[in-house]
């Protein structure tokens, strides 16, 4: 399994990055430096595109060998998912995580990645540029905050809670149509219920305790694969929504967060049964 040494070095590449090519660009892009990919509402900028490429660079030395997993690689070329199952050690990354929020000025993004080796999560990283600090989690390690100038801060999910006292993310737009229905109207169910459309935001926060839950539908290995490690490494418990482990290769059967596996049956039967 990788080392504490490796996980440094991640972060470091992916502060360095940041500072380098991502925080210069936001708030300074032109229209000319935002496209569409699949629709109006998945967008790139060239600072994912810039970050991306230096960050896969600093993967090849870092870890020779290793399969990079990108965003902006993968929906270049869609084939590159089939590659992650049978990987031996691979990253996946995704180079600003909450791009929308960045193109339009908003500071709530990230810069995620996560180690995987034989089909396992074993380390990841997810790095706030604005505020400079990093989430990381070490499999079996625990997860922990570490601050800019390197103080450390061990993470611990929320206390458990019945679903009428939870607040968490309900990201029900990839739902299928009819669940989509059913969850938002079951939302009332939950004491609060928020989007930040940015994953990297909303796994560090329910890391931290400070939300309890996660819904997710569309499970794209770069968006979740960091964040579910830090969850579970913080004492979280996770699953798809008929109760199936998730591992990284999944990129559906959707994924429900909670603080333990009581508090998770609870909320699944809040807001996805009749």
């Amino acid at each position: 399994m990788i080392s504490a040494g490796i996980l440094a070095d991640l972060d470091a590449l992916l502060r360095e990055v940041a500072a380098a090519e991502i925080m210069p660009r936001f708030r300074n892009l032109s229209a000319a430096d935002v496209r569409t990919k699949s629709g109006p509402l998945d967008l790139v900028t060239e600072a994912d595109v810039a970050a991306e490429r230096t960050i896969t660079a600093g993967l090849e030395r870092l870890l020779p060998g290793c399969f990079v997993l990108g965003e902006e690689a993968a929906s270049e070329d869609p084939s590159l998912l089939e590659r992650l199952a049978d990987a031996e050690l691979a990253v996946t990354l995704d180079p600003i995580d909450g791009t929308s929020n960045f193109a339009a000025g908003v500071p709530l993004f990230g810069t995620m990645a996560a180690i995987i080796e034989g089909g396992e999560i074993t380390g990841s990283v997810i790095h706030d540029p604005v505020c400079g600090d990093s989430v990381l989690a070490l499999r079996g390690h625990g997860a922990w905050r570490e601050a800019p100038e390197g103080a450390r801060t061990r993470l611990r999910v929320a206390e458990p809670a019945a679903p009428a006292r939870m607040s968490g993310a309900a990201s029900w737009r990839h739902l299928p149509s009819n669940l989509r229905a059913r969850v938002a109207s079951h939302l009332p169910r939950v004491a609060q219920s928020f989007d930040f459309r940015c994953a990297a935001v909303q796994y560090r926060m329910v890391a931290s305790g400070e939300c309890h839950y996660l819904l997710f539908n569309r499970l794209m290995p770069w968006d979740h694969a960091p964040g579910w490690l830090l969850h579970h490494e913080a004492g979280g418990w996770s699953a798809h929504f008929d109760g199936s482990p998730y591992l990284p290769a999944h990129f559906g059967g959707g994924l429900i967060c909670a603080p333990d596996r009581a508090s998770w049956q609870a909320l699944r039967d809040a807001l996805l049964e009749v």
